[in-house]
């Protein structure tokens, strides 16, 4: 059992198991009737998603300083209690399912993705 984090609208992996998408808008074009058979996501869940505010500051991004600035940004809407429990509660997901999560940014290294696999795995989540 694990979490994954992925790139929405990529083939799915073996026993991936419920794809989540934690972004803001859903994908541009898409019937909502064919989220899940395109590989998007089976549920969208933008709890998880930075704010409209933080998604433009993200997609501004230049240098490692902006990228600073985001993290800090993103890391602190986490910590919102809601945000918080719905990290808790995947984190202790990760133990008993399978489920993939994750947003449509190319490069994983500047998107809120890989910010949400370190606050998962610092809350005890397993990672695949």
């Amino acid at each position: 059992m694990a979490a994954k984090i992925v790139r929405l609208g990529t083939a799915r992996s073996k026993d991936e198991g419920l794809r989540i998408g934690t972004v803001r808008r859903p994908p541009r074009g898409v019937p909502k009737a064919e989220f899940a058979s395109q590989d998007w996501y089976d549920v969208w869940y933008p709890n998880l998603a930075p704010s409209l505010e933080t998604m433009k500051l993200g997609q501004s991004v230049e240098s490692d300083k902006d990228w600073a600035v985001f993290s800090k940004k993103y890391r602190s809407e986490m910590n919102e209690p809601d945000a918080s429990h719905s990290l808790d509660l995947l984190a202790a997901l990760s133990h008993q399912a399978n489920f993939a999560m994750g947003c449509y940014c190319e490069n994983e290294n500047r998107c809120h993705r890989s910010l949400l696999r370190s606050l998962l795995s610092d809350r005890g989540a397993i990672i695949s």
